[in-house]
């Protein structure tokens, strides 16, 4: 029996434009929710972004921001992780020594980034994080509790800035890709599995009743841990090969097409 489903967004419940059939959508959360079948958004992105997507409905669902570091379910906040003081100047400076990075210091007040960084970076940014200060440069007097760092570095060096954080920060900080030069340094641990179990003793849900998709590194731990997990048709080699099934493409609704089948929506 399935008693939680958790989506990912971005190449996976969103489609190419950033959106979602919500007529559709609706009529599968209706089933759900007089199943009580919990849903969850579990996302690398910022929390109030994430709850725009779902205005009608955003205070009786949970989300897993920012990558499993901030908890939210039922507008109550489970948990938010925190980075130490001398962590968050370790990674500014270090990143600051590499001005291809573009970097967004993510806070549980809001998100901060450089009114140094290219316009367009931050324009992009802005669509990912709804609570975005551009300040004059970041520093960690910045008063406010951060539990991620989000780059964005050339496409083509994605592996080799993995490879190269994990590197530096091994023990610290752990690097996670989620596509197109996207890479967050998450407080090990602190991924969207761990949020998944915050909310699995809240509701008292066994791993074997829940359902996850996804498509890219930052959920490799999510889909592992559920027992009916599915990556994207359109999602990485390493999310396929951590899923038991694989789902049609985000651009033809995959997400949507499954649960209907899985709820025996006609």
């Amino acid at each position: 029996m399935i008693r939680l489903v958790a989506v990912d967004m971005d190449g996976t419940f969103l489609s190419s434009t950033k959106d979602y059939n919500r007529e559709r959508f609706a009529k599968i959360y209706k089933e759900m929710k007089e199943r009580d079948i919990k849903f969850v958004v579990a996302s690398g992105n910022q929390y109030y972004q994430l709850k725009s997507f779902f205005p009608e409905i955003a205070e009786e669902i949970s989300f897993v921001a920012e990558n499993g570091a901030l908890v939210i379910s039922e507008e109550e906040e489970m948990f938010c992780g925190r980075m130490s003081d001398d962590l968050v100047q370790d990674v500014i400076a270090f990143i600051k020594e590499h001005p291809e990075v573009f970097m967004i210091l993510c806070g549980r007040k809001s998100a901060y980034t450089s009114e140094k960084e290219p316009e367009e970076l931050i324009a992009l940014g802005r669509s990912y994080y709804h609570r975005l200060e551009v300040v004059e440069e970041i520093t960690n007097s910045i008063e406010d509790v951060f539990f991620k760092v989000a780059t964005n570095v050339p496409v083509d060096e994605t592996t080799h800035f993995l490879e190269f954080f994990n590197e530096r920060f091994s023990g610290r900080l752990e690097a996670v890709s989620s596509g197109h030069g996207d890479i967050d340094l998450i407080i090990p641990g602190l991924h969207k599995a761990n949020g998944l179990r915050i909310l699995q003793e809240k509701w008292g849900v066994r791993s074997d009743e829940m359902v996850a998709f996804g498509d890219g590194g930052n959920d490799l731990e999510m889909l592992r841990h559920v027992k009916y997990s599915y990556a994207m048709e359109n999602g990485s080699k390493e999310s396929k090969e951590a899923a038991s099934h694989i789902a049609p493409n985000n651009d033809e609704e995959g997400v949507l097409e499954i649960l209907e089948q899985l709820l025996e929506i006609k």
